[in-house]
């Protein structure tokens, strides 16, 4: 029994230092094989939620996922090798980020976060906001609620001496209508899941012009996630989103992060396997340099990671 147990644990270690994939079930996400492409070291993750039943939920939110909490996401970050986050505000919590800020001091130091506020946020909230890790605001006008069209341009004059970013989770129809606002915002711009640009034809889509105006004006970063919400095709690979993926890199690719977006809230009955959301980067990302900046190096710029160089 000892000798069997000797073999057993060699084996186990043998298998770990060759990097073979092994079976890990993840809460909210399909599959259990890690990802064939191996994330570098200190890869950060740029788009996540906690859910946690200890926070109410908005009374007026649209999605209220069950609890999906930090040690589910990091049994997630174990089987994909990522080390870092940026845990983002979901639109079930509208103005309380309470849950999100509770998930930030648990993953701290390796974490950021991406905070919902209103026009009636005082500065010294920001400021506070500031030193806990927060280093954005988000704008979900697709699940609406907490914030509306109209507040952007006044919170992002008031965001952008501190640094922050303004994330915006839109449909490519909003951000076609927008384009003239969202070219004079004085803040950074983030764009959630390939800024639900459409695939088919993409080209052609007026929302892709004004995300290409907004990325040739340097200030603008794209979210390579999210391929499940607008594939037609839909798994394993979601085929469809490739295109317009290799397009945007193409276009800007100092200017691109990875995220997850577990724990998938859109997907209420089929999750989508989270190792084969990762091996995507390979088709829309070949080179390893490119991808070894989108993964490391812009997010630490972005979020204001400390630096792994």
């Amino acid at each position: 029994m000892m000798k069997r147990r000797r073999f057993l644990q060699s084996a186990a270690l043998l298998a770990a230092g060759t990097g073979i994939a092994r079976a890990e079930t993840v809460p909210f996400s399909a599959g259990e094989e890690r990802p064939h492409l191996h994330a570098p070291a200190k890869a950060i993750d740029c788009h996540m939620h906690i859910y946690d039943r200890r926070f109410p939920a908005a009374s007026n939110a649209v999605l209220v996922p069950p609890e999906a909490k930090v040690e589910d996401y990091r049994r997630l970050q174990h089987r994909l090798g990522i080390t870092r986050n940026v845990v983002v505000q979901p639109s079930t919590y509208g103005t309380d980020n309470r849950c999100t800020l509770d998930a930030l001091a648990q993953f701290w130091p390796l974490a950021r976060a991406v905070a919902v506020v209103d026009t009636s946020v005082s500065d010294a909230e920001l400021r506070r906001l500031d030193g806990l890790g927060v280093r954005g605001i988000r704008f979900n006008l697709i699940q609406a609620g907490a914030t509306t069209l109209d507040m952007v341009e006044p919170l992002s004059r008031r965001v952008e001496p501190l640094g922050w970013h303004v994330q915006l989770h839109m449909t490519g129809a909003q951000i076609a209508d927008a384009g003239e606002l969202l070219v004079r915002l004085p803040a950074r711009l983030v764009f959630d899941h390939l800024a639900h640009i459409p695939f088919t034809d993409f080209a052609n889509a007026p929302s892709f012009a004004v995300v290409r105006r907004l990325l040739d004006e340097g200030r603008t970063w794209i979210k390579l996630s999210g391929a499940y919400q607008d594939s037609r095709v839909g798994p394993p690979d979601y085929r469809d989103a490739t295109p317009l993926a290799q397009a945007l890199v193409q276009l800007a690719p100092d200017r691109m992060v990875w995220a997850s977006d577990w724990p998938h809230p859109t997907e209420k009955i089929t999750k989508p396997d989270d190792a084969v959301l990762f091996d995507l980067l390979e088709q829309w990302v070949p080179d390893a340099a490119t991808r070894h900046r989108i993964l490391v190096e812009t997010p630490e710029m972005l979020y204001g990671f400390p630096s792994s160089e």
